[in-house]
């Protein structure tokens, strides 16, 4: 077998030969339309892994008849972007060719590094092509990302890599075959990585080859990739995005879909104590006191997990995301505590009133502290209708607003009876 790797081989020369990305590459679609324009631009292509930012990359230099000059984020400094700008100033002094300067993980370069390319991005000394896994809002600087179009790129959807596997097997494994169970899970384990699977297809080619066989099965297949099979992400966006889902999950008191997206994380291989702390966090966000017994659930539940293990703790979590998604939902704890942060923030700092104040000694005692408080004990229903517990001159201001469910219902009942009291006492 070919010492170059499966997906160099593989990689498409032009764009007929792109598998994928017809939402941007398909006829007057927006990246065709930018290639077919005849005039480069310089862009940002955002996608999850393996699904053809370099080969667009490449793609493009070879439509453009320009020399192409790769950097990654990950290896490359300061150093190196200076040996780019300078290789591309003596291409442009000697043939009068364009370059295009490719940047894969941009995202991984500081700021001061983004900002080397700003002007020679604006002279036109070279397009600028940015590729990242991570969101560009967050991750490119704003002046970067001004000049440049953002074009966003999907994972391969499972007919995509199918026609991958297929044409690998094709044009470069001599027609290597596989059982349907195989290709299904080798497709699978993929998760829309299109490299994943060439990485994956390759090292199951080998294998296949030593043992003399032509055909792949589940069994192989096992012997080969054993944990390569799993397909959780544990970082960048697609993580955060699973963990969204989850927490929206449990949210919309979705009970199933809750536990699809735990096992789908889980399954991965996503740390089961960094999602406990999700649960108990999604407990006294998007519940809070409509059922103050999911919040004993959620750290039950962590502490159960912490005693267990993995995987019989997570039979713990699973079932305290079951019973927080059918819990009564209220967010009104949350938003109050929001609230009275930002008032803080902004306001300005208020006397406590005398009568709030302790009095330890005699001389505050003299000077009046504590002199006028009401014993809440002392009073009907306990509640000294009419207190002001508030600095002088400040207005009431209503943040927490129970809402008409679950344990909220009752409070709401009792904060309502105790303003009756504040009215009838201020009579």
């Amino acid at each position: 077998m070919s010492a170059i790797p499966l997906a160099e081989r593989l990689r498409p020369k032009t764009f007929d030969e792109v598998i994928g990305q017809e939402h941007v590459l398909g006829v007057g679609k927006p990246l065709r339309v930018a290639f077919e324009s005849g005039e480069p631009h310089s862009m940002i292509l955002w996608g999850p892994p393996g699904v053809g930012k370099t080969t667009l990359a490449r793609i493009m230099a070879d439509s453009f008849n320009a020399e192409f000059i790769a950097l990654s984020a990950v290896l490359s400094g300061v150093k190196d972007i200076r040996e780019a700008v300078e290789r591309a100033q003596v291409i442009r002094a000697n043939s009068g060719r364009r370059t295009i300067l490719f940047v894969d993980e941009v995202h991984r370069f500081n700021k001061s590094q983004q900002d080397a390319f700003l002007p020679h991005v604006e002279s036109g000394l070279f397009t600028f092509i940015g590729a990242t896994t991570e969101n560009p809002s967050f991750e490119v600087n704003s002046a970067l990302l001004s000049r440049a179009a953002v074009y966003v790129l999907k994972s391969l959807t499972e007919e995509d890599l199918l026609a991958l596997l297929e044409r690998a097997c094709r044009e470069a494994l001599d027609g290597l075959a596989f059982s349907d169970d195989a290709k299904r899970t080798l497709v699978a384990s993929a998760d829309g990585d299109g490299r994943k699977l060439l990485n994956n297809l390759e090292i199951v080619a080998h294998a296949a080859k030593n043992k003399g066989q032509t055909e792949v099965d589940m069994v192989l297949l096992g012997e080969c990739l054993g944990d390569a099979l799993r397909r959780f992400d544990k970082g960048g966006d697609a993580f955060y995005d699973q963990i969204s889902a989850l927490h929206k999950s449990v949210r919309g008191s979705n009970p199933d879909a809750a536990l699809y997206w735990f096992t789908r994380m889980i399954d991965g291989g996503a740390d089961a104590r960094y999602l406990a702390r999700r649960i108990v966090r999604m407990a006294w966000e998007d519940i809070g006191l409509a059922d103050p017994r999911a919040m004993q659930i959620a750290n039950d539940a962590a502490a159960t997990y912490e005693r267990l293990g993995s995987p019989e703790g997570e039979l713990a979590l699973a079932q305290a995301l079951i019973y927080m998604a059918v819990a009564a939902k209220s967010n009104a704890g949350y938003m109050a505590y929001n609230q009275a942060r930002a008032f803080v923030a902004k306001d300005k700092s208020r006397t406590v009133p005398e009568h709030l104040r302790n009095a330890p000694t005699k001389l505050m005692k003299e000077l009046g502290y504590g002199k006028l408080y009401r014993y809440a004990h002392d009073e009907p229903h306990a509640y000294a209708a009419g207190e002001n517990y508030f600095p002088d001159g400040m207005a009431a201001p209503n943040w927490y607003r129970p809402v008409p469910r679950g344990m909220e219902t009752k409070i709401a009942e009792k904060l309502a009876f105790l303003r009756q009291l504040d009215k009838e006492a201020k009579k």
